[in-house]
């Protein structure tokens, strides 16, 4: 649909609750030449519904911006008319991506994808981003051994962590968390509090939220570095001084079938082939050539992702439930994780299918997400889906007299559940095959700085 240049554009913006949101921030909020009509939402349960709260959308939206199911979106079309629709969320396949711009298209609005570049803001602090090509390849445990090589290098580390705003979103617009009574004070979901969990445990403060304009300059004040840890597969939300973009052999040929993924891989400035130590030869070495062809410029690590299981004795020999991390199986796609494989080393006498036996939204996930049926995914996005969660586990048990419940999530699920059977973590870290290569990477990029700074003193004076 055309319209004049003294035309105000209505916009739909396509997203998740955090791409979406951010992209507004950033684009749309203040500049009069648009109207935002509405978000969409999609992966994330109970997000339609709500409402982009006036505190955050602006003065030019007093009453907020409505949140509709992305179901809705050739009804929203039709009612609103919109100029422009915008897609902002990540870990889509291209073709699924043009889907839905040829039914925004064909209802007479243009289609958007956003760059870097337009929504990406500046730190006035070094900061090194980690990205990934899918969801579920070791992002999490890339940023704990980042933190610590910057910690040894007596660099003050915080945190930036991808929004997962699933409650108040005015409440949550810059959230601070250092220690597990922040976890409790605000109210975090298990998907929060695998990602904010690790880095507490590490010593280290992270931050997250909606607004990271406001998140970025409070966590300037206490940082020297920033450390970007992203979410899904997403475009960091900073200019990165060092980009590092994780790849994973145990899906080869996708790092260049997802959006934004690709486009991670093309800016990266190191790239880690994750989980060689669990692929095959063949598929490390066909995730390497399309890195290199994709990027020839970027520097190639190869690391392990080994497992630990805590209490082998619950498990080796026994009949177990794993659960893993839930955006893993769901949107990641994958059949596994940590406490399948951590289960399988140590002998598990067999992994027990909890599907059969979900209950309330855990039966709504396995109907929607296939792949995940035979392993239990931690889905807790709200206290609902804990109890659901806890109750299949439950169910489950009950069933098949399970001997053990094995986890993969990065967090201690006791904390929030109360299984009647041994709750045993498989816990995994980043290992680099020839250690030294990210500390290399980050200490040129840190001394780059410190010239770069030096010569514009100089220049200045």
């Amino acid at each position: 649909m055309s319209t004049s240049r003294n035309t105000v554009r209505k916009v739909v913006i396509l997203g998740a609750a955090g791409r979406d949101f951010h992209n507004f921030n950033v684009v749309f909020r203040d500049d009069p030449a648009y109207e935002v009509v509405a978000f969409t939402a999609t992966q994330i349960p109970d997000i339609d519904g709500r409402t982009y709260p006036p505190e955050l959308a602006g003065g030019l939206y007093p009453s907020g911006i409505p949140i509709v199911e992305e179901a809705e979106l050739e009804g929203l079309l039709r009612r609103e008319s919109p100029d422009v629709a915008v897609f902002a969320y990540s870990d889509v396949p291209h073709e699924q991506v043009m889907h839905i711009g040829s039914r925004c298209i064909a209802a007479g609005a243009d289609f958007w994808l956003q760059s870097a570049r337009s929504t990406m803001l500046r730190s006035r602090r070094p900061v090194i981003a980690v990205t990934a090509v899918r969801t579920g390849v070791g992002k999490s445990q890339t940023t704990r051994y980042l933190s610590r090589i910057l910690r040894d290098l007596d660099q003050k580390v915080v945190a930036i962590r991808h929004p997962m705003p699933y409650g108040n979103l005015a409440a949550q617009a810059c959230q601070r968390f250092e220690t597990y009574a922040d976890l409790d004070r605000h109210e975090t979901t298990i998907e929060e509090r695998e990602e904010y969990e690790p880095h507490i445990d590490n010593g280290f403060v992270v931050y997250a939220g909606v607004d990271y304009e406001q998140i970025i300059r409070q966590a300037e004040e206490e940082a020297d570095v920033i450390l970007w840890d992203g979410g899904n597969n997403d475009l960091p939300f900073y200019a990165p001084d060092l980009h590092i973009v994780l790849v994973d052999p145990l899906r080869p040929g996708n790092e260049e079938t997802y959006h934004p993924g690709e486009a991670n891989l093309l800016m990266a400035d190191v790239v880690i082939v994750n989980k060689c130590d669990s692929a095959q030869a063949s598929d490390i070495e066909a995730v390497e050539q399309t890195s290199r062809r994709l990027n020839p410029r970027a520097r190639i690590i190869r690391a392990d992702s080994p497992v630990t299981v805590e209490d082998v004795s619950a498990v080796a020999g026994k009949r177990v439930i794993c659960i893993e991390d839930g955006p893993t199986l769901t949107h990641g796609s994958m059949t596994y994780g940590a406490a399948v494989v951590g289960a399988r080393a140590v002998g598990a006498a067999e992994i027990i299918d909890p599907s059969p036996y979900a209950v309330g939204s855990l039966a709504y996930t396995y109907a929607k997400y296939s792949n995940a049926v035979g392993i239990l995914p931690a889905m807790g996005y709200g206290p609902a889906q804990i109890r659901d969660l806890e109750a299949t586990i439950e169910a489950t048990i009950a069933a098949t007299d399970a001997d053990a419940v094995v986890s993969g999530t990065p967090i201690d699920l006791s904390r929030l559940l109360s299984v009647s059977k041994p709750l045993v973590r498989a816990r995994y870290e980043l290992r680099e095959q020839v250690p030294g290569g990210l500390e290399a990477a980050v200490r040129d990029t840190l001394d780059r700085l410190v010239t770069a700074r030096s010569q514009t003193a100089a220049a200045a004076h």
